[in-house]
């Protein structure tokens, strides 16, 4: 008697495993690591026929080059900079993603940031509840109308639309910069498009990039493109922790270069202690206190879009192991 394939999900998700076992269960075993680690789950599966995987292990060669029998790997989420993809592909493992399953909740969180921030509520609830100034307005000055205002974002692809049409209901600007966009998405949407990533930065009142991490996105936006922002203007970041230094945040916001900054996303999650911007987050003396919104990576989360997040995730893994054609194959 043959052994049923095993699924294995290695981290985030540790049970009841009920959502993929409905979508699995008649044609593999599913099982949960729950690891923390790449570390934690060798020895653990090597025989798996599919894996998925969300954003807490990474899976790199020391992984790859002992799966036996391994057809797929499912990075559940829009990203997949933790997965070594191209070796995948030489051992002819297809990677795939769950690119929409989030849309809507980043689109939403990231505006959500930038009205919480241009409007001076975050602000105006951090210092009256510290008793800090006058119960007056100008707590927030200058507070300026977004209608007409720059909405700039780095990446058009799924999300970077969504927030696009999101800002456009709000009466702003929205101008985008995207290499790999075809001609006419800018306006079938009715956005407008720059050529550089000096054009968006000059004009953006309001930046937020949507934009996969990669050795081209790394740090693309740091002090020397904060520095070309406009005065008073303000920084969102709901894509991948490495795409923004955010070091150079704390600096921009004691300068009053930056008004505002919302950060979803850390390079290290979750960071250390001593990091520059939660030290500067967390020091009443320092104007971050008051205008920095950190958030712990949950742009991505909604009750609904979790139970999607892990249905198609499986459903991918149903394809891989009846060999039909596969779908949001990344590598």
């Amino acid at each position: 008697m043959s052994q049923r394939p095993r699924v294995v999900i290695t981290d985030f998700v540790a049970g009841p495993l009920e959502t993929e076992r409905k979508v699995l269960a008649d044609i593999a075993d599913v099982v949960a690591l729950d690891a923390s680690s790449e570390e934690e789950i060798a020895g653990r599966i090597e025989d798996a026929a599919a894996i998925m995987m969300y954003h807490t292990v990474s899976i790199t060669a020391q992984t790859i080059d002992r799966l036996k029998q391994c057809k797929l790997i499912v990075r559940c989420g829009v990203g997949y900079d933790n997965v070594d993809w191209r070796l995948a592909r030489e051992r002819g493992i297809d990677v795939c993603n769950v690119p929409d399953y989030g849309t809507e909740e980043v689109a939403d969180s990231a505006i959500g940031m930038m009205l919480a921030l241009t409007r001076g509520i975050t602000l105006f609830n951090s210092r009256l509840r510290e008793s800090k100034g006058e119960w007056l307005y100008k707590q927030a000055y200058p507070v300026w109308r977004l209608r007409g205002r720059v909405f700039g974002i780095i990446g058009l692809g799924r999300i970077g639309t969504a927030a696009a049409l999101r800002a456009k209901a709000l009466g702003m600007e929205v101008v985008f910069y995207d290499p790999y966009v075809p001609d006419g998405r800018d306006k079938s949407i009715g956005v407008r498009r720059v050529e550089t990533l000096d054009e968006l930065l000059a004009q953006s009142h309001v930046l937020s990039p949507h934009c996969p991490l990669t050795p081209e996105t790394f740090h693309l936006v740091g002090r020397e493109e904060i520095a070309k922002m406009p005065a008073g203007s303000f920084l969102i970041n709901t894509s991948r922790g490495g795409v923004v230094d955010v070091s150079a945040i704390p600096d921009a916001l004691a300068s009053g270069h930056l008004a505002g900054a919302g950060i979803d996303v850390l390079e290290i999650e979750p960071p250390p202690e001593n990091d520059p911007l939660l030290v500067a987050w967390r020091d009443p003396e320092h104007p971050a206190y008051h205008r920095l919104i950190v958030n712990p990576h949950a742009a991505f989360y909604c009750e609904e879009g979790m139970l999607e997040m892990r249905a198609k995730g499986s459903e991918s893994c149903r394809r891989a192991l009846l060999g039909l054609p596969m779908r949001n194959v990344v590598n």
